[in-house]
């Protein structure tokens, strides 16, 4: 079966790797053929292995009827979005790595998928290499899923885990994950939770069955975590993650969000280090359930990819769909909604004020703490409540961090 891919970056130059060179284990593990005959991209690349087959007209590819599935790895939404809709309307499966692309334009091209009877799949999107999305939907259908969260994020995982295991501060941990290629050189997408929030969108979206569309959600990053925070949580027998996570509130009603949040060490998630990931599903059957692995890298990622095509192409008269509903008003609450407890770091503030604001905390010391430096656990309550309480508070803040429960 003849497939072209989009984009010729690092993940697709993998795609074309991975086919090419596993093309006869593929062949007899899934009893399908695959042939990598065009790849779109406006940049030439003399010296590839792969030129013959370049072109900078997406037309070759669309009006190829010998082309049956198409492997989108461009990134961003346009011209990507115009790009899978013309070839899915074309009657031609697609498989994408993109995840703003299906964070933010998912219903629609599931739908365009469904009516031409043809596949859109995008187990890539959210776990590089990491298997989510099909057991999420397959394995774990049975579930109700009440909860799903994760650190879906390999670079800002490297920083943090170089801060808390190395010492480094944020600003150096940043520079050896750009040195090391970990890192863009504008590092925002990871850094400010961007990236994490785009692939939480599409776990929401897929476990309670609603499109969850990133615009609006509450997302916060690492850029402000200090070397003081690092030492407070080792205190506390925690460390600092940067989770994204949704959860059911009603049957109606979920919450959504990506910040830094105090794992304790006995978490599954506290160990998850370096580059690594983790996707953690609570299920009312299964308990919970983790899945762990590299989140990112040309040949993990383009792994990812290839099971899709090879679903594609194994079930090319069948239609694989799963999907969700579009947007329900008030579907996503407010974080406000939400329940935590917090992690707080200030000065110059009064015992007995914060435990008549807050009723119980725990307070956390550090080394070379400064006398005027206070830190302390709040009980859960509803973000909203602990927002009161904390602006009545008298108190030099420099830090408010989440508390984890998984």
């Amino acid at each position: 079966m003849n497939v072209a891919i989009l984009g010729f970056g690092v993940v697709g130059s993998g795609v074309a790797e991975v086919i090419t060179q596993n093309a006869e284990h593929i062949k007899e593990n899934s009893n399908v053929s695959l042939k990598v005959t065009k790849i779109l991209d406006i940049r030439d690349f003399p010296d590839s292995d792969f030129a013959p087959l370049m072109t900078k007209n997406f037309d070759e590819i669309l009006l190829d009827d010998s082309i049956s599935i198409v492997c989108e790895t461009m990134g961003g939404v346009n011209p990507a979005f115009d790009f899978v809709s013309k070839c899915l309307m074309k009657g031609k499966h697609v498989v994408t790595s993109n995840k703003e692309l299906v964070a933010t334009r998912g219903f629609e091209l599931l739908q365009l998928a469904r009516e031409n009877n043809v596949n859109f799949l995008f187990e890539a999107s959210v776990g590089g290499g990491i298997p989510i999305i099909r057991p999420l939907s397959r394995c774990l259908a049975g579930n109700n899923v009440n909860e799903v969260a994760g650190i879906l994020n390999g670079t800002s995982n490297f920083i943090l885990t170089k801060m808390i295991v190395d010492g480094m501060s944020f600003a150096d941990a940043l520079k050896l994950a750009q040195d090391k290629g970990y890192a863009e050189k504008d590092p925002t997408a990871d850094v400010e939770g961007f990236d994490a929030l785009r692939k939480i969108c599409i776990l929401a979206s897929l476990c309670f069955g609603t499109h969850v569309y990133p615009d609006g959600i509450y997302t916060e990053g690492i850029s402000k975590i200090t070397l003081e925070d690092v030492a407070f949580a080792e205190s506390y027998d925690a460390v600092i993650k940067l989770i994204a996570r949704a959860k059911k509130l009603a049957e109606d009603k979920i919450t959504v969000m990506v910040t830094p949040c105090l794992v304790k060490n006995s978490s599954m998630l506290s160990g998850v280090s370096d580059v690594f990931n983790a996707c953690l599903v609570r299920g009312d059957m299964t308990g919970d359930v983790l899945m762990y692995g590299k989140g990112a890298g040309k040949l993990a990622t383009a792994s990812a990819v290839v099971g899709d095509v090879i679903d594609c192409a194994a079930n090319d008269k069948e239609r694989k769909f799963f999907g969700w509903a579009d947007e329900k008003k008030d579907f996503v609450a407010s974080y406000l909604e939400n329940e935590t407890a917090f992690y707080v770091r200030g000065a110059d503030a009064d015992k007995a004020e914060i435990e008549k604001a807050f009723t119980s905390v725990q307070y956390l010391t550090r080394e070379n703490q400064p006398d005027n430096e206070i830190a302390f656990v709040t009980p859960v309550m509803k973000e909203s409540d602990f927002a009161t309480k904390l602006s009545e508070l008298k108190i030099n803040l420099i830090t408010t961090i989440r508390i984890s429960d998984y």
